[in-house]
């Protein structure tokens, strides 16, 4: 697996053991799988809506915001970008 996101998987696995109030991902999990769906779409809108409007840096944005979430939604589900 590619060392960025080896890293990256470490580091949202030990977020699930964070404080919620000092930790937005770990919020994420708190508030469990239907957040972190409603996330992941939201996301996936904006990244839509930035392709169609042609913004080059802000769909750079809304791509990376939608690749976080999804590796939340599969660290949740107890998977990594490895599987």
């Amino acid at each position: 697996m590619n060392t960025i996101l080896k890293k990256l998987t470490e580091i949202l696995e030990a977020r699930k053991k964070d404080d919620p109030s000092k930790s937005y991902t770990a919020s994420l999990y708190r508030d469990g799988l239907e957040a972190i769906l409603k996330k992941v779409n939201e996301e996936a809108f904006e990244t839509i809506i930035a392709a169609r409007q042609g913004d080059n840096k802000e769909l750079i944005h809304e791509v990376a915001d939608l690749w976080f979430h999804t590796l939340v939604l599969m660290a949740h589900k107890n998977l990594s970008a490895e599987d």
